[in-house]
């Protein structure tokens, strides 16, 4: 049994990726500020005996026993890291450099949830790991951008000064369920909104294009990379290589969910990225790995979610008495 250490594991990708790691048997520790995490998220695990939660801010440093670590402790939304820029620049870089001093002095393997932001708004598709990037280092959207970068340089460094085992994985749009109902992203908004009859709201002129990759697909890469050779470093894609344009999505969600939703178009938000594909020809050959679940199939399970909160905060449980 390894002890793991999850940072961020009070998110959505974190505690699926604890469930998934106490499911296999391993010790999990999660380590949260609860800023963006919940501890709604982990109610099935509070009671199990090889699962532990710490309220930390990894902004500050942390000393715990652990065989391993995967860093996911940032906010991943705009929602968020425009609202809090300071914070997300620190937790992306003090925390990643406070995680790798813990891992050295553990000799731990570690793992960085990197982002497919890295790329910036590319001038090439899809993108390729090889591919340096257009970002706007003075942007608003650069808190979250350059601070994944940093976190990454960070990651090499110790890798090649102090021969850390790293494993860096480029995680493109994941959804499914367990994600927020007011995660601000473009699928939990579009299926909440069109739940309601309410217009979906698409930023820009909805011809811009994403990648979406379902929740347990992405677990599959995530594990694949933790367990695979230490030669293999990354960064690694990890996302869908099917491309839509948001306003394909908005059209989607609103014949999935059988809803009268309109389309509402509002102004382009500030450095949003015009393409967005993952090129993930390296995840197949290093990993054996690629997605499996068909977009409309991962919708339906979602919308599944968002229906079943919905009725609950509808229908709300008397208090115990």
């Amino acid at each position: 049994m390894k002890r793991v250490l999850i940072a961020g594991g009070a998110g959505f990708i974190g505690s699926a990726l604890c469930r998934r790691l106490i499911a296999t048997d391993h010790h999990v520790t999660c380590v949260d500020n609860l800023s963006t995490g919940r501890l709604d998220n982990l109610t099935s695990l509070m009671d199990h005996d090889h699962f532990e939660f710490i309220e930390h801010d990894i902004v500050a440093p942390i000393d715990i026993d652990c065989d391993a670590i995967a860093n996911l402790a940032c906010p991943a939304s705009p929602k968020y890291y425009l609202d809090h820029p300071i914070q997300t620049a620190k937790t992306s870089m003090f925390g990643a450099l406070n995680l790798l001093e813990l891992a050295h002095k553990h000799q731990a393997p570690i793992l960085q949830a990197s982002t497919s932001e890295i790329y910036g708004n590319p001038h090439i598709q899809p993108q390729t790991e090889d591919y340096f990037g257009n970002v706007n280092s003075v942007g608003t959207r650069a808190c979250y951008n350059e601070g994944k970068r940093v976190a990454e340089s960070l990651f090499f460094d110790f890798h090649r000064e102090h021969g850390l085992p790293i494993k860096i994985a480029r995680i493109f749009n994941t959804y499914g369920p367990g994600m927020q109902h007011d995660d601000g992203r473009v699928v939990s908004n579009f299926i909440m909104q069109a739940l309601q009859g309410q217009p979906l709201s698409i930023y820009g002129d909805g011809n811009q294009t994403r990648s979406f990759c379902y929740i347990d697909d992405l677990l599959d890469g995530l594990i694949q990379l933790w367990e695979s050779s230490p030669d293999v470093t990354g960064p690694i894609n990890l996302g869908n290589p099917e491309e839509y344009t948001v306003l394909q999505l908005a059209k989607k969600i609103i014949a999935l969910v059988g809803s009268s939703s309109t389309v509402d178009y509002h102004d382009a938000m500030s450095d949003d990225p015009q393409r967005r594909r993952p090129d993930i020809a390296k995840a197949n050959s290093q990993l054996n790995w690629k997605p499996s679940t068909a977009l409309d199939a991962g919708l339906l399970k979602t919308i599944a979610f968002y229906r079943d909160h919905l009725a609950s905060a509808s229908n709300p449980q008397p208090a115990l008495t």
